[in-house]
């Protein structure tokens, strides 16, 4: 079995990365850290077998993976502790407040042969794949849109809401990380960006309604749009090409259903009846999204292989501060 020692029981730890780790065959969930009595409660319940500890009991057991679900201000440390170790780990998105820390977690992860790894899990989503799958049918693709809209027109008590730069929090880094590692993905290397980063909310500290503009090497335009205060919800994705479009809306489903208790072994796992509309205008057939399959990424691990190259993610990491610097001097910035 690989013993899984999991840092935080907050939504990352609770919602994804427990069930995605017991869910998956050969994995133990062995241990389990927050400080947090009604979380401690909370895994206990769901996850009898898994101690609860402390995050400096947890570097003494013997573990064969961490994972760093913690806040982003605490990936680089708890990372590097595990990297120092000899343990292989996982690191929640955003990798590091920055992409020279991420960097040299990377380079720290290579000299001590330390597999390494970043939670993308939104490679694995439901509409992504299906998009990844019908990009052929459209010709050239030239423009590529992507949103993560919400209404929560109200501020939370939450580090993903708190101003000091390294707390790492605000949409960007947040859905930003997964919406640039997706047109990445699709794409390839950004050639410039262009943002717009604005506070709206009363009382906010960070930014809460995106927009990002890249221009990749291979001429594709993808527009990437995070909002936390929008009322209604543009497509989650639509792609123009040469020889056609695809639309697709609505949100992939396995978060709320993992929420909710149910697991990767369920039967109909990662099933919608969710559509996109795939032609020219009003030739159009109906395309049903892909079965969604969060449980890739710790299935891929298991086997040995490394789902997601670190290195992608200071990738993306770069293209986020070149968005922060277009924001802030409202200039396109070349990477």
């Amino acid at each position: 079995m690989t013993r899984v020692g999991l840092l935080g029981y907050g939504i990352a730890g609770r919602v994804f990365h427990a069930p995605l780790i017991s869910s998956t065959e050969g994995m133990e969930l062995a241990a389990i850290v927050t400080a947090n009595p009604e979380r401690q409660a909370q895994a206990r319940a769901a996850h009898p077998e898994a101690k609860i500890v402390t995050a400096d009991e947890l570097f003494e057991l013997d573990l064969d993976l961490i994972v760093v679900g913690t806040p982003n201000r605490t990936h680089v440390e708890y990372a590097r502790r595990a990297i120092d170790q000899g343990v292989a780990v996982v690191v929640d998105k955003p990798f590091a407040p920055s992409s020279a820390e991420a960097a040299e977690l990377v380079a720290a992860a290579q000299a001590k042969g330390v597999p390494l790894t970043v939670f993308q899990n939104r490679r694995w989503d439901s509409d992504f794949l299906t998009v990844r799958k019908i990009l052929g049918r459209l010709g050239e693709v030239r423009r590529f849109e992507s949103r993560y809209e919400r209404w929560v027109p109200e501020i939370w008590d939450n580090w993903r809401e708190f101003g000091a730069p390294e707390e790492a929090g605000g949409l960007l880094y947040d859905l930003g990380a997964h919406l640039v590692d997706q047109a990445v993905q699709l794409f390839g290397p950004v050639r410039t960006v262009y943002a717009e980063l604005d506070l709206r909310r009363p009382g906010v500290q960070v930014d809460d309604d995106v927009f990002v503009a890249l221009t990749h090497e291979n001429g594709v335009r993808s527009h990437l749009w995070a909002n936390a205060h929008a009322a209604h919800h543009g497509p989650r994705f639509r792609v123009l090409g040469s020889e056609g479009a695809f639309v697709v809306s609505g949100m992939d489903e396995q978060e709320d259903a993992l929420d909710a208790g149910r697991r990767p072994t369920d039967p109909n796992w990662g099933y919608e009846t969710r559509s996109g509309q795939l032609g020219v205008l009003g030739e159009t057939v109906e395309v049903p999204v892909e079965l969604g399959a969060y449980e890739t990424f710790y299935a891929e691990l298991q086997a040995g292989r490394v789902p997601v190259d670190p290195a992608g993610a200071v990738y993306a990491l770069q293209v986020i501060e070149a968005a922060f610097t277009s924001a802030r001097e409202n200039r396109v910035v070349a990477l």
